[in-house]
């Protein structure tokens, strides 16, 4: 059994989602495994990873405004605000989805649906700086 392992950062804008399918795929093909899983998380308590609709934006922007309606900010709950009055709202959001994604490789490709893709959600509203780790193991 072969593992194979990179870490690559993705700029974000603020909230919203960031495709990186693309340089999972790039890692994938690198790694040079067959048949097998990749595994893709962030390394971070306010940003996610989501599988999702790639083809029509509106779907992510569906998502991005029913978290925002679930997960408000400015509820009088949150009591974590010492980065902002987004910081507790974020690690809800996260915790709500996923800090890591477990996808089959098949034939030395993701085995991703027609219209999927793996996008990295930031839920802050500044801009950050995301790590996001790859691990393929496999034949």
């Amino acid at each position: 059994m072969a593992v194979h392992g990179e870490t690559f950062t993705v700029e974000t804008r603020g909230k919203g989602t960031v495709e990186i399918t693309g340089e999972v795929e790039r890692i994938v093909r690198a790694s040079g495994i067959r048949e097998g899983i990749a595994l893709v998380f962030t390394r971070h308590t306010s940003a996610s990873l989501v599988v999702m609709e790639n083809a029509d934006p509106t779907a992510r922007a569906d998502l991005e405004a029913f978290l925002e309606r679930l997960v408000p900010e400015g509820d009088p709950l949150w009591r974590h605000t010492l980065e902002g009055p987004d910081d507790s709202p974020a690690h809800v959001r996260m915790a709500l989805t996923r800090t890591s994604e477990a996808l089959p490789v098949e034939e030395g490709r993701l085995a991703l649906g027609t219209w999927q893709g793996i996008f990295l959600f930031e839920h802050r509203r500044a801009p950050h700086r995301r790590r996001v780790v790859v691990k393929v193991v496999g034949d």
